[in-house]
């Protein structure tokens, strides 16, 4: 099984394990920050029924930019940053990111 998105520490370490087999060496912090992205987006883009809305980072937060290039929204962690989030409770946030998700959309 090859892992695009993990949703928690093992798989975020599967992860690894598989980048670094094809000659990759990222850290778990990366793959934990491309996953919290990721999987915010994937949420967003549910919502909305295709990607009309970009999220990307800014230092800690997550911002999101419409299609007229208008910064909409922006997330911050429930905690100091995403990355302590995720390793604390996967699970609490990925709810949380899908609650943001909700919201930036503006519910569409």
């Amino acid at each position: 099984m090859f892992i695009q998105v993990p949703t928690d520490m093992d798989e975020v370490q599967l992860r690894q394990l598989q980048l670094k087999q094809h000659g990759e060496d990222v850290t778990e912090d990366a793959i934990i920050r491309q996953a919290v992205l990721d999987i915010f987006q994937n949420v967003l883009d549910q919502i909305e029924d295709g990607h009309y809305d970009t999220a990307t980072w800014a230092g800690e937060q997550l911002t999101v930019t419409d299609i007229n290039g208008e910064q909409t929204a922006t997330v911050a962690p429930q905690g100091d940053t995403f990355i302590a989030d995720f390793r604390q409770n996967a699970d609490a946030t990925e709810d949380y990111l899908e609650q943001q998700a909700i919201k930036a959309s503006g519910a569409r």
